[in-house]
């Protein structure tokens, strides 16, 4: 097998040997490719900088890309960057100023940090919607460059939460008009209307949150972009008090796609960082019209649900999946093995169609959107994983989610600290989710659980969904189930889990109604809703529930020794 090195301090005219590597990913492809598939490229440690993202195809099949001395007690830490190293700051009145030219951005890493946009919590005073935004009475808002300003509107329905721009900011006597930006705006309207308990609502309300405006800049460790002048944005960030612009590396993403993999076969990636990606679609006139996990409306008409007597809500006829940085599509027995995906802005790796890919003991943190997601592929396996702190700019990302995939595992996963599901499964064939362990869910968003599944997971005992010996604890927000089935599942089994502090550990009663779903053996500090009169579509039979938490954890101690990643 051939041996090719790349090394940030390389050169692309030299021979891609260990004494002399290429310099860049590009450089080693070509070489590779000549080979083959006959390969394996050692990336140096250090940050290997993207001008484009890295594209693989049928052509690069057989080729494995690792880290160099990976496996060994000197495998190096080879950073696949797509970001851009911010310098020539100013210091103005203890804010740090840069100007950027066109780049434009919705983060920033700090030393390896994600700095958070400025932002305060919502509008002040008085303040009413109108058709076209908002209406605010007092003084002016005081804002710098409103075009740049972003409202945040959260729990627009529990599970939401929605990303608007404001167009413009003008005066009205003693009023100040807000117009928001459109079609974000319209879109929101139609999407955004629920009746429950008699009281009907329509559109976003009022914002949670309003983000990226110098006159934000308050807490220190953030940071504000302002593009008011075309070709000449200029980067504002207020500093923590241990740093300084001549040792503190800023880096702002410019990339939105790291590597992408099409019809490729055979292909491997070990010990591999990918960093620094960005997704510029939500500062966009079209906003985010967030609905479901990662889920947003772009038009296209809603529908309306009913969920229950004089309850109902309207959903996308269609939407559109928030895009992950590192991305697979039609490829097969793809191995990706004890790499990191983090300080990336959408979601971390997807996966479209193919069959035979494996990720394993691989770790997902920093992320705005989800950790992982497969659709629609064949055999994948997800398995001994950390997935933790994602979601932080689209909370309703969840940390792994799959669906419409067939004789897919995930297994031994550890899911921790994200806004919302732990774990997703949509409709698909013979899922199986098996000893994972979820901790710290729903922190942000309600209506979801640790492990969540909803629509058809096959159609006999032959091919139904396997949900055994997960460990769920700590399902945060109230209004949430532990382990949820929902909307329409059907032929599930459900088996020797454990939930423990979730506001509730399961439901039986949802619509439209669970169909073949098994409920045995499984362990709770508290009854599902419905246990005492199980629906027709529902067997449940052979749980134990303990109110006492230490007996819970003594009768489950298997379960939860077994739960979680292997070392």
């Amino acid at each position: 097998m051939f041996q090719f090195h790349v090394a940030p301090s390389g050169d692309d005219s030299w021979p891609g040997s260990a004494g002399r590597p290429f310099a860049t990913l590009d450089r080693a492809r070509a070489a590779a490719r000549e080979t083959g598939g006959d390969a394996v490229v050692h990336l140096r440690g250090g940050v290997h900088p993207l001008a484009r993202p890295f594209e693989l195809t049928e052509a690069d099949s057989g080729i494995v890309f690792q880290a160099y001395g990976y496996g060994t007690p000197e495998q190096e830490e080879p950073v696949i960057s797509g970001g851009r190293v911010i310098t020539g700051w100013q210091e103005r009145d203890g804010v740090w100023v840069a100007e950027v030219g066109e780049l434009d951005t919705r983060q920033l890493y700090v030393d390896g940090r994600r700095a958070e946009r400025a932002a305060v919590p919502g509008l002040p005073g008085e303040a009413r919607a109108t058709a076209t935004g908002y209406v605010t009475e007092g003084e002016s808002l005081g804002w710098r460059s409103p075009g740049d300003v972003e409202f945040v509107f959260r729990g627009v329905y529990p599970w939401t939460e929605a990303r608007c721009g404001v167009a413009a900011v003008s005066r009205d006597g003693d009023a100040t008009v807000i117009t928001m930006a459109q079609p974000a705006f319209g879109w929101a309207g139609e999407l955004y209307n629920s009746t429950w308990e008699g009281r009907s609502s329509s559109g976003p309300g009022l914002p949670t949150r309003i983000e990226n405006d110098a006159a934000f800049l308050a807490e220190p460790g953030t940071f504000v972009l302002d593009r008011s002048r075309p070709g000449r944005h200029v980067l504002m960030y207020l500093p923590r008090s241990d740093e300084h612009p001549s040792r503190t590396r800023v880096v702002a993403p410019v990339l939105e796609r790291l590597v992408s993999v099409t019809g490729t076969r055979d292909v491997s990636f070990k010990g591999l960082v990918f960093a620094e990606a960005g997704w510029l679609r939500p500062s966009a006139p079209e906003g985010f019209l967030h609905y479901h996990g990662t889920g947003y409306y772009e038009g296209g008409g809603v529908e309306t649900a009913v969920i229950g007597e004089g309850a109902s809500v309207t959903y996308p006829s269609a939407s559109v999946t928030i895009p992950a940085c590192v991305t697979f599509d039609a490829a097969e027995n793809v191995t990706i093995e004890s790499c990191r995906f983090t300080r990336l802005g959408a979601s971390g790796l997807g996966v479209t169609g193919g069959a035979g890919l494996a990720v394993r003991r691989c770790a997902f943190d920093t992320l705005s959107g989800a950790g992982i997601e497969a659709s629609g592929s064949r055999a994948t396996s997800i398995e001994d994983n950390r997935v933790h702190h994602i979601g932080l700019e689209f909370s309703g990302a969840p940390g792994i989610s799959v669906a419409g995939t067939r004789d897919c595992v995930v297994a031994h996963n550890e899911v921790a600290h994200v806004p919302h599901c732990g774990i997703v499964v949509g409709s698909g064939q013979a899922t199986r989710i098996l000893r994972n362990l979820t901790a710290d869910t729903m922190e942000v968003l309600a209506d979801g659980g640790g492990v969540y599944l909803s629509g058809p997971q096959g159609d006999s005992m032959d091919n139904q969904a396997l949900v055994q010996g997960n460990v769920i604890k700590d399902t945060r927000t109230p209004y949430n189930f532990g382990l949820y089935t929902d909307y329409g599942a059907s032929w599930v089994t459900v088996e020797g889990n454990v939930v423990l502090r979730a506001d509730n550990t399961a439901v039986l009663e949802v619509g439209p109604p669970l169909e073949n779903v098994v409920y045995r053996g499984n362990f709770w500090d508290q009854d599902p809703l419905g246990h005492d009169n199980p629906p027709s579509g529902v067997t449940y039979g052979g749980n134990v529930t303990y109110k006492d938490e230490r007996e819970l954890n003594v009768a489950t101690a298997g379960i939860q020794a077994e739960a979680g990643p292997r070392r």
